[in-house]
């Protein structure tokens, strides 16, 4: 067959280890869809292009691969944008092609099917880089920018447009290598000056971002070398591994660890952008920072920005903690910040967190070597500061970043996808999962359990509490949740009603007995008061 755009594309795709495409197909992109089948490139349908956009996200946090998303011209390009714009803020992988229209049409405003003033200068605002393909020949090197970006930058969405009339025009049949991209490494004089400061620190500090997770071992041997207490952010859990006795968690924002970040003499913070959901969540502005901070970050900008650095690295931060091994010297002794840190955080008997303790304690015990994907609700709240993984790639959600409702049953969906060896728990509310509700199809048409925990409260009940601390009016938070039980019944889904850990536990037991998705409504009333 005569080489053409869309097959060019697809042989790009495969020969960069694309194996997974998410999309809607639409009179605009048969062409493209004629070429895709013919490729070994597994497509997934979801019912709406946000949960396109959703799985692709999902897909990538828990592999560490990017995904990549067919999307049509127009609506289904506003439709992928919040998607686009969570993975953004989260420096997520993902490819975004979508069709536009003829060349010869762009800009005219003629009232043409999906037409847009400028769709690449909408979707610029929620991408790394979009792109308008005028020359078929320039394709290669488009994807060539784009996994230079995802390998060797700060990544996050690449948006690719092909105009109709590009899809099928004949290109080259010669298919450029792809280009091998390494991460930038530390300079050795800057190595060499944050070892200086880190050897001769006596209240070392450790601040772990995203940007660690994929160098665990790196990670740890780092945190023991220093025998330093490490703050690690949402989505860095368990890059240290489970229950490591130096790892504070995500607990930025409470006293404790404020205090131990503003008595630390020298603060090494890598791969974190040091932004307010991590660090702030309480919205106070309360972290502060009193030693030296050496940063780390492939991203030159982020250096500059939220908390100004004494010594700077633009690199890798797997890079870096490996070269900082090799220059620091033997480890130091134990000081016992951490574990004075954690007795004074006390997040099991915290009030506020209580309740939430036998949920995640019933997920570890239940199923250990779970993904967990969480929506903004209540349990993923607390997770965030009682999850302990037992590493990293297992616990993300929407609650940090761009922080948009609806993440959780897709994301859960591209994480089942991309690991299917491991079960996957995603945890959403009543309100987060009504967004998405079309998306129990796409799981019920997967071969792969994804168990639903739904927390039942009702409503938007952070907003409604939220509101109440504000002495705000209650409105528009109190929602009548549909009947779960025919819902499931409705989409071929197994069901459970549970109120109780041991009911809960007895229900994710039987995940693996089937391949339907299993959907568990937890009565989030009858949870909470029963642990009040």
């Amino acid at each position: 067959m005569s080489q053409t755009c869309a097959r060019q594309l697809l042989r790009l795709l495969e020969a960069y280890g694309v194996d997974t495409a998410f999309g809607i197909p639409g009179v605009h992109t048969i062409e493209l869809y004629r070429a895709l089948g013919e490729s070994p490139i597994r497509h997934v349908t979801p019912r709406h292009e946000q949960g396109a956009g959703f799985m692709a996200d999902g897909y990538a946090r828990a592999s560490g691969r990017p995904a990549a998303c067919f999307i049509i011209t127009g609506p289904g390009m506003t439709n992928i944008a919040t998607a686009m714009g969570q993975a953004l803020a989260d420096s997520v992988p993902m490819l975004v092609f979508s069709s536009v229209n003829h060349r010869n049409t762009l800009g005219r405003g003629q009232g043409r099917l999906h037409e847009l003033p400028s769709q690449q200068q909408m979707l610029s605002g929620v991408s790394v880089f979009s792109h308008t393909l005028h020359d078929p020949a320039a394709l290669p090197e488009l994807l060539a920018r784009a996994f230079a970006t995802f390998r060797g930058a700060r990544p996050g969405p690449v948006h690719i447009e092909i105009p109709i009339d590009l899809f099928d025009a004949p290109v080259a049949e010669h298919l450029p290598r792809p280009i091998e991209v390494f991460p930038p490494a530390p300079a050795p004089a800057a190595i060499a000056r944050a070892a200086e400061w880190l050897s001769q620190a006596e209240r070392p500090l450790l601040l772990l971002g995203g940007g660690c997770v994929a160098a665990p071992e790196a990670a740890r041997g780092l945190v023991e070398r220093l025998q330093a207490p490490a703050l690690t952010t949402i989505n860095a859990k368990g890059v240290l591994g489970l229950d490591h006795p130096l790892d504070l968690g995500a607990t930025m924002s409470l006293p404790a660890a404020r205090r131990l970040a503003a008595e630390a003499d020298v603060i090494l913070a890598l791969g974190t952008e040091l932004g307010e959901t991590d660090y702030d969540l309480v919205f106070d502005e309360g972290f502060h920072l009193g030693g030296r901070l050496i940063r780390v970050d492939i991203d030159p900008q982020q250096l500059g920005r939220n908390q100004g650095a004494d010594l700077a690295m633009v690199a890798d931060a797997g890079e870096t903690m490996t070269a900082l091994l090799q220059a620091l010297p033997k480890s130091r002794g134990a000081d016992g910040r951490a574990a004075a840190v954690r007795q004074a955080l006390a997040l099991n008997e915290d009030p506020e967190l209580a309740p939430y303790v036998p949920l995640f304690a019933t997920l570890r015990a239940t199923l250990p070597e779970a993904i967990l994907v969480g929506d903004s609700t209540g349990p993923v709240y607390a997770g965030n500061f009682l999850a302990s993984l037992p590493a990293p790639r297992r616990w993300f959600n929407s609650a940090t970043g761009y922080g948009t409702l609806g993440y959780g049953l897709p994301a859960a969906l591209g994480a089942a996808l991309a690991c299917p060896e491991r079960p996957v728990v995603a945890l959403v509310g009543d309100g987060g999962l009504q967004f998405v509700l079309g998306e129990l199809a796409t799981a019920r048409d997967l071969p792969y359990p994804v168990a639903v925990v739904i927390w039942n409260n009702q409503g938007y009940d952070e907003i409604r509490r939220y509101m109440a601390m504000h002495d705000v009016p209650q409105l528009g938070v109190d929602l009548t949740a549909p009947d779960f039980s025919d819902l499931a019944s409705a989409y071929t889904c197994r069901y459970r009603a549970v109120g109780n850990p041991t009911s809960l536990g007895e229900a994710l037991a039987h995940l693996g007995d089937e391949d339907s998705p299993l959907l568990i409504e937890v009565d989030a009333t009858v949870w909470m008061s029963a642990f009040q």
